[in-house]
């Protein structure tokens, strides 16, 4: 079952040094899952200062600057992975740095059928 992997912290909880030493470990973290054939996907995302959110009213499309909802952790990557079962998902969201000093939220994919596939 694939499983995505939302990790949520504060954007000022890691210093330059610390985010690097992240991105480092998350990287090797992706290598390990992929030699076990766990690994889909992974990325940090851009500052939540970079965000646009749409919605569409009434037939109209709303565009405003920043995330969808404002809270004190806001969401700064993801992992796609493939596990057997939620234990397995909880052991590897358990292994992701951000875990360290946010919340990795942990859902089950949809796999809607008639999708283009993957390159």
């Amino acid at each position: 079952m694939k499983y995505m992997l939302l990790i949520y912290g504060r954007e000022d909880a890691w210093t330059e040094n610390e985010r690097e030493q992240c991105y480092h470990d998350s990287t090797k973290l992706t290598h390990e899952l992929n030699e076990k054939g766990k690994f889909i996907a992974a990325s940090p995302l851009h500052s939540v200062s970079t965000a646009t959110s749409i919605q569409i009213r009434e037939g109209k499309r709303i565009v405003t600057d920043g995330p969808f909802a404002e809270t004190r952790e806001q969401l700064g990557g993801y992992f796609m992975i493939d596990a057997r079962d939620l234990d397995e998902a909880i052991e590897i969201a358990s292994q992701i740095p951000g875990a360290k000093k946010g919340t990795v939220e942990i859902r089950p994919v949809v796999e809607l059928t008639g999708l283009p596939s993957s390159l």
